[in-house]
């Protein structure tokens, strides 16, 4: 079946001339429908595309999210690494504090045996550094976390080294051993027996039989008992090749391997073995061998 057909006239006011538009109803019907379908397309379009930009927007969203808690997890993880680096700084420089009179012994101590309470430590590499400023945040967090690992290695070696210098200075004979007077120095001297000239190589403090005897540093017993000449006597080693040794004891208050502490009572004054008089006999040796003990008491009793 033939589509109806319509006709418009278009008329000219000025001239009278009329013209004629023919037309079919499906095709007519068909344009105004493509007239109409283009807002709604155009709307669909807008849509279809915020669409896409909204769900692109929320990857983005995802992805800093991620990224926020990544830098959120490494800026606590530093700072905590951060707050430990400060709190060790803070413990060194109070362990670093020397008794005065301790540090004046410990500085007369022979330069070997101070080297063994000595230690090394790495130095930062400045590249790692620099690289933080030219790296991205990501790789920034990552190299400063590198430096502080590095700083972490410094202080533990920084710490061991003065750990060693505590213990040495534990181990340094600063303390008088006895309350009493120096009856015969160290060095040359009349044997008090024979008259004859001999080397002695302690100091004789003289004091009131059974005074207690003092060790003068932290150390282990490494004998207790009969030492001839020396009468009952007590040998202590300090490490760091220091010892001590106690002579003339009139009786002993501590046994082979025990640990002792500067100030503990070890023994009391006595007369027995080559003596004249209650006394202690007190030295002080140096990988082996005797030096001047007067060179490092500078710690009184009392």
């Amino acid at each position: 079946m033939r589509s109806p057909r319509y006709t418009i006239l278009v008329a000219n006011r000025n001239t009278g001339t009329v013209r004629r538009l023919t037309v079919a109803r499906r095709p007519a019907i068909a344009v105004v429908l493509g007239v109409l379908a283009i807002p709604v397309l155009m709307g669909l379009g807008a849509r279809w595309s915020a669409r896409a930009e909204l769900q692109s927007l929320g990857a983005s969203n995802d992805a800093l999210k991620l990224e926020n808690d990544s830098y959120r997890g490494a800026t606590g993880e530093l700072t905590t690494q951060i707050a430990s680096l400060q709190s060790a700084i803070t413990q060194l420089g109070d362990q670093a504090q020397l008794d005065p009179a301790v540090r004046e012994s410990v500085e007369r101590l022979p330069a070997v045996i101070r080297s063994r309470a000595m230690g090394g430590a790495p130095a930062v590499d400045p590249s790692l550094a620099k690289a933080v400023a030219s790296t991205s945040p990501t790789g920034a967090f990552g190299v400063i976390h590198d430096i502080l690992g590095v700083l972490d290695m410094r202080l533990q070696s920084v710490r061991s080294a003065v750990e060693h210098q505590q213990a040495l200075a534990a181990a340094t004979p600063t303390l008088w051993p006895v309350l009493g007077w120096i009856s015969s120095g160290f060095g040359s001297r009349s044997d008090p027996f024979t008259e004859g000239h001999e080397f002695h190589p302690g100091l004789d403090l003289s004091a009131d039989y059974g005074t207690p005897v003092h060790a003068t540093a932290d150390g282990i017993v490494e004998s207790a008992g009969w030492d001839g000449d020396y009468g009952n006597a007590i040998m202590l080693k300090h490490g760091y090749g220091i010892a001590t040794r106690y002579g003339h004891l009139s009786r002993m208050a501590v046994r082979a391997g025990q640990t002792v502490h500067r100030g503990d009572v070890i023994g009391y004054v006595g007369a027995t073995g080559r003596a004249t008089g209650p006394h202690l006999h007190y030295e002080v040796l140096l990988n082996g061998q005797t030096v001047n003990p007067l060179g490092f008491l500078t710690k009184p009793l009392g």
